[in-house]
């Protein structure tokens, strides 16, 4: 193996290991205990390594949300409907919303991190804006095409927004914490199709 290569293997084992040790470590300690310290020696690196493959603090929570999201955006992309293509703009919103409740209600803990990061990093919102990050972009471009395609007259992109937006608020993540991720499924359901459905 030539020494570029070594070093990109060595690059990819390193990335692989300060996510999983990020994960089992928000999986047992609240997110505030997690810092950089404990994960890069979680996962037998430098401190300086985790910062220079994940820049700060919330970017590494923000790369471990976008490894969480891929097999979401997968599914969107080529599976079977009404997740995935094939089926109509109204059943695919509705799938769509329930599949990211799911996740978001078996992340929760990476969700409080990324918060917790967020006002605890300096500048954090001026630089890298929650909204800005590629999980979000994804999640909104999908989600306000198809409610563009089912209701060309409403402000698809608000309420591509709108939507999302309660999956980041605190009310809703203490009430993912009591296991209520049904009621937030249900409701979030109700809102969508109240919309979806009234004529325009």
């Amino acid at each position: 193996m030539t020494e570029g290569r070594r070093e990109r293997a060595d690059a990819t084992r390193n990335r692989r290991a300060i996510l999983r040790a990020t994960e089992e470590l928000l999986a047992s300690q609240p997110p505030e205990q997690v810092s950089m310290e404990r994960i890069a020696a979680a996962a037998g690196v430098g401190k300086g390594t985790v910062f220079h493959r994940f820049g700060s603090r919330m970017g590494l929570m923000l790369a471990l949300m976008q490894e969480r999201a891929l097999d979401l955006g997968e599914a969107v992309r080529t599976g079977p409907p009404p997740l995935g293509p094939g089926a109509p703009a109204r059943m695919r919103v509705l799938a769509f919303l329930d599949a990211v409740v799911d996740m978001v209600a078996r992340n929760k803990s990476l969700l409080a991190a990324l918060g917790h990061a967020v006002t605890t990093t300096p500048h954090a919102h001026d630089d890298q804006p929650r909204g800005a990050h590629p999980v979000y972009q994804e999640w909104h471009t999908h989600l306000s095409a198809l409610i563009a395609e089912q209701r060309p007259d409403l402000d698809a992109d608000l309420v591509a927004h709108l939507l999302l937006s309660a999956l980041q608020s605190d009310p809703v993540l203490r009430l993912l914490e009591r296991g209520d991720g049904r009621r937030l499924a249900d409701t979030l359901r109700e809102l969508a199709t109240g919309l979806l459905d009234r004529q325009p």
